[in-house]
């Protein structure tokens, strides 16, 4: 219970910690309830998607259901995305590459990463009818942060002198990785049901998250909180991927 506290204190604005006395071993456990966490924030998504879409158009709705999101997570792993794209974009080494992504300023490649990002996002969710988009944002957001959390299985902490927060995740052992994916697993069930589009876009998810975790160690021998933030955007927009092409191949 502490572990999902302390995965929703580090990825949302809701003041868990008010609700138990969260130690660092919390913190350290959280990476198996990640997907979790995106049963809260997926269902804001694609609850005022679905909703306003019922009194305006699709794509007004999109914007401000992935915007209602970003306000819950404080925009984290929108952040994640821009150091990575400007440190992976700039960088050339491994020092330079976690120098650039430590610097607080944004350049040309996060600028265009995010830029890329939102309007892919907004783009695939508002071509698909409400009902879709819904259960689409809903899906992918929980097994999208259980594909980025097999990083902390694969790889090591990239830094030497340790996270900024001095978080060092335990890495998932195979009852903790079930559990992590049950947790992203369950919430596609709706849409498997409504239309059966998604288990492709499953497997090209967990296919784009396999070569990152080969560039990362490749790169940079490891991974860093930006790496695990962007990673998650980046498989969520796999994810959306692979299902506009089945919806649209298929219907």
């Amino acid at each position: 219970m502490k572990g999902f506290l302390a995965a929703l204190t580090l990825f949302t604005r809701i003041p868990a910690w008010k609700l138990a006395e969260l130690k660092e071993d919390d913190y350290r456990k959280a990476v198996v309830y990640w997907p979790l966490t995106g049963w809260i924030t997926g269902s804001v998504a694609g609850g005022v998607i679905y909703a306003l879409a019922c009194i305006i158009p699709m794509l007004p709705a999109v914007v401000l259901g992935l915007g209602c999101r970003m306000l819950l997570t404080c925009a984290l792993h929108e952040d994640g995305l821009a150091d990575f794209c400007d440190g992976f974009g700039g960088g050339t080494d491994k020092e330079r590459i976690l120098a650039i992504m430590k610097d607080s300023h944004i350049g040309t490649y996060g600028v265009v990463g995010l830029i890329f990002y939102f309007l892919l996002e907004v783009s695939i969710l508002s071509s698909m009818p409400a009902t879709v988009a819904a259960l689409a944002i809903i899906a992918a957001d929980p097994f999208s942060k259980f594909s980025a959390s097999t990083i902390v299985g694969f790889l090591d902490y990239a830094r030497p002198e340790g996270a900024k927060n001095k978080i060092h995740y335990d890495r998932l052992t195979s009852v903790t990785y079930l559990m992590s994916l049950a947790f992203g697993f369950i919430p596609t069930i709706p849409l498997l049901l409504y239309d059966n589009i998604e288990i492709g876009a499953m497997v090209f998810t967990l296919l784009v998250m396999g070569a990152m975790i080969g560039y990362l160690k490749k790169k940079i021998s490891g991974y860093t909180g930006d790496c695990c933030g962007a990673a998650y955007l980046i498989c969520e927009m796999s994810m959306m991927t692979g299902i506009i092409i089945l919806w649209s191949l298929w219907n």
